[in-house]
């Protein structure tokens, strides 16, 4: 059955060559034309037609459907903003333009000038006066009832995906608005839009894997970023005590529904303020957008409303595992006692965890998946938070809070650590622990001396644009909300 179809595809497409080429060898080549002037689009017109009705109109787009019945059809056309249906009348349009349009292939681009009506069934149509074939197509589209059904088809192809699937278009819509009303409410508080390096010369001591490159001039390996953090702080001490970038991230690591090596994040930073100033804000950010898209903070995400209007709950990681597991992290007398906590929990610890590295274990692996409506976990154990600043009152925990939706983790945020000397020790140790996995990280001297001339007390969060799509539109992977991802190269 495959192989039939694909001689079926084969043979419609040598069908439609040979028709471009009669196309070409009597002059009417229909990749000559340069630009066909609109003047409405489809959405405009069904959305205005008592005042466009008997009005003179200039569409363009994909034909996507066609009813010849003698010296008439109809088809429907695909701009950006929808379809809408066209009638084409060989005493109209002429007895030789009219058996060109029925030599049109499904797919063909073509233009359309005509007088919008309403036919007797009731719907809003163009009555074509001239029909004009602007683009050839030539391959078949996607058979009209099964539509583009396989998904590594559709990432690879998201032109066709578009063009057969209406809702994967709206999807992108969508995100294009999420960003702009992001920027809309960053702008709106006070935040400068910045960009920072792709590109740096230091392989640093986090967690995640960089991309490297090699910059033949300067003769030296460079890496893809992997944040925009230490870039951003910089700019706080000097002088921007609002500072915010929606910028591209690449990670050298795995892929699923919620990863892809190149992402979109949204990081920010404000002077004067803490982690618990920046939950305020992500929280009234996250209704602000909501409201603004959607139209509404109780959005629908497989199967659950997610309610992101009202009061945010907040939870100590040690409150969380406790009233998750039972597990008291106050009841542990040591880290001996923390990994055993861990074992009778199903877990297994590695030999030389700390009670916050245990602490953080179990959160991770018996807490996340609860967290389905929106939840700020904060005070997370110093040893899991490079970044942030030691709470005042516990040393061993940070002033750092993620936030969870859909037991997913969104966001990430700190009281950012501007202790100088602090933060040394600290990059320190991850760039041993990178170097003892064969890594080649270093300290970030510059980064460290910008500490060094003071970074003002400040608050920074950033969280993954792509999630925040997904969540908004009902995307279930994170395929569905980028336009291209990555995709092992067919063999």
């Amino acid at each position: 059955m495959a192989e039939e179809l694909r001689q079926e595809v084969s043979e419609q497409n040598r069908i439609r060559l040979e028709k471009l080429r009669a196309l070409q060898a009597e002059g009417r080549d229909p990749y000559r034309l340069t630009r066909y002037d609109q003047t409405h689009r489809s959405r405009e017109i069904l959305e205005n037609f008592e005042a466009l009705d008997g009005q003179t109109v200039s569409i363009a787009g994909r034909m996507m459907s066609r009813r010849v019945m003698g010296k008439a059809s109809f088809a429907h056309v695909l701009d950006r903003d929808g379809q809408i249906q066209i009638y084409v009348r060989r005493d109209d349009v002429g007895e030789e333009a009219y058996k060109q349009f029925k030599d049109f292939d499904l797919g063909d681009v073509v233009g359309v000038k005509g007088v919008v009506f309403r036919t007797k069934m009731g719907e809003v149509s163009v009555h074509a006066q001239q029909v004009t074939l602007l683009t050839k197509c030539l391959h078949p589209l996607p058979e009209k009832f099964h539509g583009l059904k396989d998904m590594d088809t559709r990432y690879r192809q998201r032109y066709l995906d578009m063009i057969v699937n209406p809702e994967v278009r709206d999807t992108f819509v969508k995100r294009s608005q999420i960003i702009k009303a992001i920027r809309e409410f960053m702008d709106d508080h006070g935040y400068l839009e910045v960009d920072t390096p792709v590109l740096g010369t230091l392989e640093i001591g986090a967690a995640a894997r960089p991309f490297v490159t090699h910059h033949n001039a300067l003769d030296i390996d460079m890496y893809l970023r992997i944040e925009t953090e230490l870039h951003l702080k910089r700019l706080v001490v000097g002088g921007l005590e609002r500072v915010y970038e929606v910028g591209r991230i690449f990670r050298n690591e795995g892929m699923d529904t919620r990863h892809n090596p190149e992402f979109t994040s949204v990081e920010m930073y404000q002077a004067y303020t803490d982690y618990h100033g920046m939950m305020d804000f992500i929280e009234e950010l996250y209704k602000f957008v909501a409201n603004k898209v959607c139209g509404t903070t109780d959005v629908p995400y497989q199967g659950e409303i997610i309610h992101l209007g009202g009061e945010w709950a907040r939870m100590t990681m040690k409150e969380a595992v406790k009233k998750f597991t039972g597990v008291d992290y106050e009841g542990w007398a040591d880290d001996a006692a923390a990994r055993a906590a861990c074992k009778a929990a199903g877990l297994e610890p590695e030999a030389g965890f700390t009670k916050g590295e245990c602490l953080s274990l179990l959160f991770e692996e018996c807490v996340e998946d609860k967290l389905i409506q929106p939840t700020f976990i904060y005070d997370y154990p110093i040893e899991v938070s490079p970044l942030a600043k030691r709470k005042s009152d516990d040393p061993l925990f940070t002033e750092r809070f993620e936030y969870f939706i859909t037991a997913s983790e969104f966001g990430n945020a700190f009281s950012e650590l501007n202790d100088p000397i602090d933060q040394r020790e600290r990059f320190e140790k991850q760039v041993a622990a990178k170097r003892a996995q064969g890594a080649n990280a270093s300290v970030d001297e510059d980064f460290v001396l910008s500490l060094e001339y003071g970074l003002p007390p400040t608050g920074g969060l950033g969280f993954g644009l792509d999630r925040f799509v997904m969540l908004l539109t009902d995307s279930p992977s994170i395929r569905d909300v980028l336009l291209f991802p990555t995709m092992k190269p067919l063999a």
